[in-house]
């Protein structure tokens, strides 16, 4: 079992040539799933918001990069709290993604066939 939500997961084969500039976002797109797979399962499903926090923090990191994704995760966890309404609150479409997705949730470049 997966500890990644669906949209998280590609098809794309990992490759690292040309993927340096993936690099930071990469490394953060670890930590969370380090996470997600440790301390989130200690705590269950307790978010208010659909996807949980920490799926919303790996999907934004993922779209927006490390910088733009992380702000939108603080955001959102600013936004959640016992006092919240919550409910399903998905992370802005990036238009120009131009990368492709492993299993692992990883960010490849996108391959020129």
């Amino acid at each position: 079992m997966s500890v990644l939500p669906a949209s998280a997961i590609g098809s794309a084969p990992f490759r690292m040539a040309g993927g340096f500039r993936f690099l930071p976002r990469n490394a953060g797109i670890l930590v969370l799933i380090a996470y997600r797979a440790t301390i989130s399962r200690l705590y269950g499903d307790v978010c208010r918001y659909y996807p949980s926090c920490s799926a919303y923090g790996l999907t934004a990191v993922q779209q927006h990069g490390l910088v733009r994704g992380s702000g939108m995760a603080v955001s959102r966890i600013a936004r959640c709290h016992p006092w919240a309404v919550g409910g399903e609150d998905d992370v802005r479409p990036n238009p120009d993604l131009s990368f492709d997705l492993t299993p692992r949730g990883f960010v490849v470049p996108r391959r020129k066939d």
